[in-house]
């Protein structure tokens, strides 16, 4: 059963927003005491100052303790269990100039979008994974992939999987609706950066030159009843600590406006690709598990996912600090997993390990692996 659609509210998230201002936000958090610190660690209801501590330089510290009690949180709530999902590319058709993406429409590359029948020998591959969760990307071209298409994809695979999540372009309320009722399950967008004049000059041009838009498209999603949103920002086009600022503000912002909805925060790093963009701001690996304790310690029930962007190494080290679902052996080219293996990439990958390798490797860390995502489970 959907959720119920919700009534537009009088405001969005784009009012919020605009309160702040971003070097007085980073400002703030970078003026964080150790004081400040030990009062977010040691409380059970933390809120968003007490995040700002967490990720602030003077939690540097404390990362142990943050990750032991991440630990107990994750262990407490989620159990000893980690949920497995897979990408799967249907197009890398784009229409947007966006300078850390290899399919930007600017670079000179083979275009291709999957047929009926090639998604269907892609599926079968995943399905013999053992996949029930996938995860349908495309680049952003309305007239080859727009809404018909994506829904066409839905339909055609519902059958075969307890959750479908799409990662393409933002879309209007109607659409979205639309897509539900073919059998969408959630949505990620991620809004890149939130520094609006950054954004403004990593995305000259295109629909997802528009700002606003892609910052509202949260809101559309929420309004017309989709059961999970996932948010997060691109890591290294801006300071992370802004970026992970507003997204955890974002996230409790539509918490407390659609609240039957479930929530889910990625983090992905700038990863090299054709063309590629060098990383504005570094984000360590340091850095990046501080990050994923805090918002354990912020929101003990928010989903937090872990790609295969990040290494092998790191990814280990990692699943039992937060992580609640965790992709493998992802592919980031349409027809990546049967049909054309050897097409250019999105970016590139780190951990190249078979699914077989990386569920070894969860049951070593004391995990047992589920397979469909967890707030289907929940319902």
């Amino acid at each position: 059963m959907f959720h119920t659609r919700y009534p537009i509210p009088d405001t969005s998230f784009k009012n919020i927003f605009d309160q702040y201002n971003w070097d007085d936000t980073l400002s703030d958090i970078l003026s964080k005491t150790e004081q400040d610190v030990q009062r977010a660690l040691n409380t059970s209801n933390r809120s968003i100052e007490d995040f700002k501590a967490l990720i602030s330089p003077a939690a540097k510290p404390y990362l142990e303790q943050m990750a032991q009690l991440s630990y107990q949180i994750t262990k407490k709530r989620f159990g000893n269990t980690i949920q497995m999902y897979a990408p799967m590319y249907l197009s890398n058709e784009c229409q947007n100039i966006c300078t850390y993406c290899g399919f930007s429409m600017t670079n000179k590359i083979p275009r291709r979008t999957l047929t009926d029948e090639e998604i269907l020998r892609e599926v079968s591959f995943l399905k013999s994974k053992g996949y029930d969760h996938i995860l349908l990307v495309t680049g952003e071209a309305n007239r080859t992939v727009g809404v018909d298409y994506i829904n066409n994809a839905i339909r055609l695979i519902r059958s075969k999987f307890a959750n479908i999540t799409i990662e393409v372009q933002p879309m209007d309320q109607v659409d979205y609706e639309l897509l539900i009722d073919s059998g969408l399950y959630a949505v990620l967008v991620y809004q890149e950066t939130y520094h609006k004049e950054e954004y403004k000059k990593h995305h000259p041009k295109g629909r997802k030159s528009n700002f606003d838009y892609r910052l509202e498209t949260p809101d559309r999603l929420g309004r017309a009843g989709i059961h999970k949103i996932g948010l997060g920002a691109l890591f290294g086009l801006e300071d992370w600590r802004a970026d992970s600022f507003f997204t955890a503000l974002h996230l409790q912002y539509l918490q407390k406006t659609y609240w039957k909805t479930k929530y889910s925060i990625s983090f992905p790093r700038l990863r090299p690709h054709s063309g590629g963009l060098e990383p504005k701001v570094e984000m360590t690996d340091s850095d990046l598990v501080q990050l994923i304790c805090a918002f354990r310690l912020l929101d003990e029930d928010v989903e937090l996912s872990m790609s295969t962007r990040e290494s092998e190494t790191f990814r280990e080290n990692i699943v039992n600090l937060g992580i609640t679902s965790i992709s493998a052996e992802s592919k980031t080219n349409p027809g990546g997993y049967a049909v054309e293996p050897q097409s250019l990439e999105q970016f590139e990958i780190s951990d190249e390990r078979s699914t077989e390798e990386v569920v070894t490797m969860l049951k070593s860390k004391g995990l047992e692996v589920v397979w469909k995502d967890w707030a289907h489970n929940w319902q």
